[in-house]
């Protein structure tokens, strides 16, 4: 046990507050995979005022519960680096102390398999995939985020992917169709390029840690061109499958948000680290409109 454990375990009094309970959750980071569940809604088709409790039931799952435990585990395994990148975190700064992130993450867990249980047999494997990976980013012995290539992509997969499965599953009853799930693979694989561009607020912290993030390894510069690839490379696929499935009008409308998210690119790639939090407000945002986009035709509302 390090200096710094023995430090946290001596503060262990009384449980957190809400609100720093809350923090840790990272509310922030619970809308990419609730917007990919509502894709998922939108692209299965169904009729939503119909099931509106599975709907909200859903939206908790995948926000709140799942992407809120694992953002937890995230925190209590990079304390270090949280001390060094962001020391007012509440592990770091002692407002969560102790193992009292342990048992929330662990607490967090039950209650998603519980929920995910009560959905389905197909929500319960996802879920169980997401908490898998969930844990497995951060903990070891897997400790997929130092690795640059596994940990964006598990990332990716956990929430874009598995939450537009999700959604799809929920109000079909089943298994999505096959080109529901080639369509969630392929934002999946773009966002790959998203969870790049995360990393480059993390560089020192990553770099004095030994975590082998991309930006760290191939040089920002590099990084950036490869994210740009991946988001764009996906989402031309996903144009070309909504036209052989004669979506038309949806594979117009995601190649449009393409074409200017690459006009976008030409100013990140010019100074990544200092336009990714911009591109992020930007680029991105036109990412997660073509997704709606892609659900929109495939729900045949467009």
């Amino acid at each position: 046990m390090t200096m710094s454990d023995s430090a946290i375990s001596s503060k262990m009094i009384r449980p957190p507050a809400l609100k720093d309970i809350a923090e840790l959750s990272k509310p922030v980071t619970w809308f990419p995979p609730m917007w990919a569940f509502m894709c998922g809604v939108v692209s299965s088709g169904i009729s939503i005022p119909e099931n509106w409790a599975f709907l909200a039931a859903g939206i908790i799952l995948t926000g709140p519960i799942v992407c809120g435990t694992s953002q937890v585990i995230n925190d209590w395994c990079d304390r270090h680096v949280d001390a060094i990148n962001e020391p007012g975190r509440p592990i770091p700064s002692g407002r969560v102390s102790g193992r009292w992130p342990v048992w929330i993450a662990c607490a967090g867990s039950a209650i998603s398999l519980t929920v995910a249980a009560l959905l389905g047999p197909w929500i319960l494997l996802a879920t169980c995939a997401a908490l898998f990976f969930g844990w497995a980013y951060s903990s070891p012995p897997f400790r997929f985020k130092r690795s640059g290539w596994l940990g964006p992509m598990v990332c990716a997969l956990s929430y874009e992917g598995l939450s537009w499965f999700t959604g799809a599953s929920v109000m079909i009853g089943g298994l999505p169709s096959g080109t529901i799930i080639a369509i969630l693979l392929l934002y999946s694989f773009g966002a790959h390029g998203i969870m790049i561009l995360n990393d480059f607020k993390a560089i020192e912290g990553d770099r004095a840690m030994g975590l082998r993030s991309l930006p760290v390894t191939m040089g920002v510069r590099r990084a950036s061109l490869l994210s740009c690839f991946v988001m764009t490379a996906a989402q031309l696929g996903v144009v070309a499958l909504l036209i052989a499935r004669g979506f038309s009008l949806s594979a117009m409308m995601v190649g449009l948000l393409t074409v200017i998210q690459i006009a976008l690119m030409v100013r990140l790639v010019s100074d990544p680290r200092k336009y990714a939090p911009w591109y992020n407000a930007t680029g991105v945002s036109l990412y997660v409109f073509g997704m709606l986009a892609a659900a929109l035709g495939l729900g045949g509302y467009i």
